[in-house]
């Protein structure tokens, strides 16, 4: 199984046996609806995405931002050119994406916030695009200015400017208190997505 050793080998494998076993699953209960499985589309890509997105925050506010303040200017010059721009990417994209197939879902299912379920959803939802604002409009730009600086102190071997190194500092902050309040919303966020369909009330 040398496509372990592979994150990106081992994530096309896993698209290739879910395509295996939905065949198999249609095959012994009938096939689905033709709308529903547009819905199941959307909502699988919803949740992987979501989890990709949401994992990662996790993972910069329980261990990233703590590690990287125990390092020193070498070690940071080594760990952020390398660790960063790939974790964001993923980072970024897995917020777009979240959004957009969460935004199809709620049109689709929950097209008025009339019923309980309804007004749950949309205001998960709601969260979860102002968390993608925050991530796009604050997050990312911050951080990669961030790198950037990093990266060519690193090559260079001599220290940012004090004018540039109070402006990452700056960005720091920035960027870390746009990630928590991200990371405060995510509880209320996924609440009230659950409780859309899982919480009726009377």
């Amino acid at each position: 199984m040398k496509f372990l050793e592979d994150p990106y080998k081992t994530l096309i494998v896993g698209f290739g046996l879910t395509a295996v076993l939905a065949v198999a699953w249609v095959m012994m209960v009938g096939m689905p609806e033709g709308g529903s499985w547009v819905e199941q589309i959307f909502r699988w890509t919803h949740f992987l995405a979501g989890i990709t997105w949401i994992g990662l925050l996790y993972f910069f506010n329980l261990i990233n931002a703590g590690f990287l303040k125990s390092l020193d200017a070498g070690q940071k010059g080594v760990v952020i050119p390398r660790l960063m721009p790939n974790a964001l990417w993923w980072f970024r994209h897995g917020a777009t994406v979240t959004v957009l197939a969460g935004v199809v879902l709620i049109l689709m299912l929950h097209p008025s916030p009339k019923g309980t379920g309804d007004k749950a959803v949309w205001l998960g939802g709601l969260l979860g695009i102002i968390m993608m604002v925050n991530v796009h409009a604050i997050i990312w730009p911050s951080q990669r200015r961030i790198i950037a600086v990093t990266k060519e102190s690193a090559e260079t071997g001599k220290p940012p400017s004090r004018e540039v190194a109070d402006e990452v500092a700056a960005l720091g902050r920035k960027a870390l208190m746009a990630s928590r309040t991200n990371f405060m919303l995510s509880i209320p966020m996924l609440f009230f997505m659950s409780a859309g369909s899982h919480l009726p009330v009377k």
